[in-house]
C-alpha cells in the first residue's frame, strides 16, 4: 500500500505527489515536512519528529516549554464550552453545505470519470478519483492481505522454531515477494544500489555515501535514468508505477541510513546481509515508514524477543481502528465528493464560502486518514514481528505549527538525523536554520519528484517553517517582550491561538498546492481572503481559533498527567 494517490496523479501529472507528496503515494514521496526539530524556544508545543507543509521533525514538548508557550494556563470552563459550540456548530454548517454540493454535482457531466455507482440499493454514487485508494480495497485487496498475511504466519513459525533466523526470514520472504510482483530484473537492480551503498559504506565518508544516495535517488526521478532503471521490471499492471517509485525510492533511503549508521559507528563493522536483510524486510519496503537502520537493527536483532504486557490488546485494537478508518471512508465517499468537485473548478467556485473552506481543510484530512490508514495497517504487522515502528502521524486537525507539520514520522525522523538536525544544530538561530530547512527541502524535492508544483509547495513550506522562528525571535525582543509579559497568562494564550489560527490556514494553503492544483488554491484564497473579506475571512479565522485552542487545552491535559506519571516514578 503506498500512500494513496497522490493529487498530481489525479490531475495527470506523474511527478507530484499527493499532499506534498509522501513516499507512499505513487510518487514515493514525503508531504511537506517541517522540521520540527525546533527546540523548546519554538512557538509549538509538540514533539519533535517530517512532512505537511513541513519537513522533518516533532518536538518534543518538555514541560517548561508547555509552561513558556502557556498551554498550562486553563482557559475557564464556559468559554471552553463556547468554543466547542461554535466549533461543532460551524463544522456541521459547512458539511451541510458541501453535501449539498455534492448532490447537486452527481449528475454533472464533468463528473462521470470521477463519481461512479456506488450503494445502488439505496441511490448513492461514490467518489472514485482517489485510483489507489480503489485499487487497494478493490482489485488488490485480497493480494495485499495475501502477502501480509503469509508474512505473519511464516514470521510466526520461524520465531517459534528459530528465532535467531528470523531476520533471514524477513529478508528472503521480502525478496520473495518482490520477484513474484515486479520480477527477477527488479530485484537485481535494487541488489545493484545495495551493494553500491555497501561498498560506499566501506570507505568510511559520510559525505561519500550522503552524496551516493542522492545521486541514486535522483536517478529514480529524472530521466533517462527513471526510464531505463523502469525498463527492468517485467510485465504490466495497474499499481506497477506506484510499486516501483515505492520500493525503488525506499530503498535508496534505507541504503543511504545503512551507509551512514556504518561510518558513523565503525566499530560495528555491519556487513552486506545485514543491509538486505534491512532492506528487504516486506512491510516497510514498497509503503514504508521508514526505520532509520539502528533502530531496525537493534530490534530485529533480539534473539528472543519478549512483548511488554497488553501489547496484543493494543496490536488488536490498531487493527480494528484501520479497518474502521477504512470503512468510515467509504461511507464518506458516498456522500462528499471531495476529491471530484475542485477539479471542475466552475462547480466549485459555485460553492458557499463555507462549504469551499470545509472542501479545502477535508482535502487534509482525508490525506491524513490516508496515511493514518496505510501506517495503522504496516505498523500492525510490523509489531506482531516485534518491532517497534515509528508512531502514525498526527491529526491535521491538531496542526497550527508549520514544525509538527508531518504526514511520515519515518521520513521525518530520516531528514531530521542525517540532514535537518546536522546543520541545524539547536534550530534557534536564524541563518543556521534557514541553511537547514533549505538543505532538508531540498532533499525532500528530489524524494518527491522536482517539477514546478513540487518546487513551489517547497518553497512556501519552508518560509512558513521558518517564518514561525522568525516570529518567535520578533517576540522575544522589546517592546513585544514586554507587552507580553504585562499580559495575563490566559490573555497570552488567546493571542498566541490568534496566531495558531493563521498559521493553521497558512498550512492548508500552502499543502493545498500539492493536493489538488495551483488553480484551485487560487480559488480558494481568493474567496476566503479577498471577496469574503471582511465577514467570511473573520468568521473562519475566529471558527479555526476556537478550535485551536481547544487542541491546546487536550495538549495542556495531556502534559499535566504526564508530568503527574513521571512524579510517581521518581524515588521518593
Amino acid at each position: 500500500m503506498v500512500r494513496a494517490g497522490s493529487g498530481a496523479q489525479r490531475r495527470g501529472h506523474t511527478s507530484e505527489p499527493r499532499g506534498g507528496g509522501d513516499p507512499r503515494a505513487g510518487q514515493t514521496p514525503p508531504w511537506p515536512q517541517s522540521p520540527a526539530g525546533r527546540t523548546d524556544k519554538r512557538l509549538d508545543a509538540g514533539p519533535r519528529s517530517p512532512e505537511v507543509g513541513s519537513v522533518p521533525g516533532s518536538l518534543t514538548a518538555s514541560s517548561s516549554h508547555i509552561q513558556a508557550m502557556g498551554i498550562k494556563t486553563a482557559l475557564p470552563a464556559a468559554e471552553l464550552g463556547l468554543y466547542s459550540l461554535v466549533l461543532s456548530g460551524a463544522l456541521a454548517y459547512a458539511g451541510q453545505g458541501l453535501l449539498e454540493a455534492s448532490q447537486d454535482g452527481a449528475q454533472r457531466k464533468a463528473f462521470r470519470e470521477s463519481v461512479r455507482p456506488g450503494w445502488e440499493y439505496i441511490g448513492r454514487k461514490m467518489d472514485v478519483a482517489d485510483f489507489e485508494w480503489v485499487m487497494w480495497f478493490s482489485s488488490f485487496r485480497n493480494v495485499i492481505l495475501f502477502t501480509l498475511s503469509g508474512h505473519v504466519l511464516f514470521a510466526k513459525l520461524c520465531t517459534m522454531v528459530a528465532p535467531q533466523l528470523r531476520a533471514w526470514m524477513y529478508a528472503v520472504y521480502g525478496a520473495l515477494a518482490v520477484v513474484g510482483t515486479m520480477g527477477p530484473w527488479y530485484l537485481l537492480l535494487l541488489l545493484g544500489h545495495c551493494v553500491g551503498h555497501y561498498v560506499a559504506s566501506l570507505l568510511g565518508q559520510p559525505w561519500l555515501c550522503l552524496g551516493l544516495g542522492m545521486a541514486s535517488l535522483a536517478s529514480f526521478k529524472l530521466d533517462p535514468l527513471i526510464s531505463w532503471q523502469n525498463g527492468f521490471v517485467t510485465g504490466t499492471f495497474d499499481l506497477q508505477e506506484v510499486l516501483f517509485q515505492g520500493g525503488s525510492g525506499f530503498t535508496v533511503l534505507r541504503c543511504t541510513s545503512f551507509a551512514l549508521e556504518s561510518c558513523a559507528h565503525p566499530d560495528r563493522r555491519y556487513s552486506l546481509a545485514d543491509l538486505l536483510k534491512y532492506n528487504f524486510y516486506l512491510p516497510f519496503f514498497f509503503f514504508g515508514p521508514i526505520m532509520t537502520f539502528d533502530r531496525f537493527h537493534a530490534q530485529v536483532s533480539q534473539v528472543e524477543p519478549v512483548r511488554r504486557e497488553g501489547e496484543l490488546w493494543h496490536i488488536r485494537v490498531q487493527a480494528g481502528l484501520s479497518v474502521a478508518a477504512i470503512i468510515a471512508v467509504d461511507i464518506f465517499f458516498h456522500f462528499f465528493y471531495i476529491l471530484t468537485i475542485p477539479s471542475d473548478l466552475k462547480f466549485a467556485s459555485r460553492l458557499p464560502d463555507s462549504a469551499l473552506a470545509a472542501l479545502a481543510y477535508s482535502n487534509l484530512v482525508y490525506d491524513w486518514v490516508k496515511a493514518a490508514v496505510l501506517f495503522g495497517i504496516v505498523n500492525t504487522v510490523a509489531r506482531l514481528d516485534h518491532l517497534d515502528p515509528p508512531q502514525p502521524p498526527k491529526c491535521i486537525t491538531a496542526l497550527y505549527i508549520f514544525a509538527e507539520t508531518h504526514f511520515d514520522r519515518g521520513i521525518n525522523d530520516w531528514l531530521c538525523k542525517y540532514v535537518y538536525d546536522h546543520i541545524g544544530g539547536e534550530h534557534s538561530e536564524v541563518i543556521p536554520e534557514l541553511a537547514a530547512s533549505v538543505a532538508t527541502f531540498a532533499v525532500t524535492t528530489l524524494w518527491l519528484g522536482p517539477c514546478d508544483i513540487v518546487y513551489l509547495w517547497s518553497l512556501l513550506n519552508c518560509f512558513g517553517l521558518n517564518f514561525e522562528l522568525w516570529v518567535q525571535k520578533l517576540a522575544e525582543r522589546e517592546p513585544l517582550a514586554h507587552m507580553e509579559a504585562s499580559m495575563s497568562e490566559q490573555m497570552s494564550r488567546r493571542v498566541r491561538g490568534i496566531f495558531g489560527a493563521m498559521n493553521f490556514w497558512a498550512i492548508i494553503m500552502y499543502n493545498l498546492v500539492s493536493l489538488n492544483s495551483l488553480e484551485f488554491t487560487e480559488l480558494v484564497a481568493r474567496r476566503l481572503l479577498l471577496s469574503g473579506f471582511p465577514q467570511t475571512t473573520l468568521a473562519i479565522l475566529f471558527v479555526t481559533y476556537c478550535g485551536v485552542q481547544l487542541v491546546k487545552e487536550r495538549e495542556r491535559t495531556l502534559a499535566l498527567e504526564e508530568e503527574q506519571n513521571q512524579d510517581k516514578l521518581k524515588p521518593e
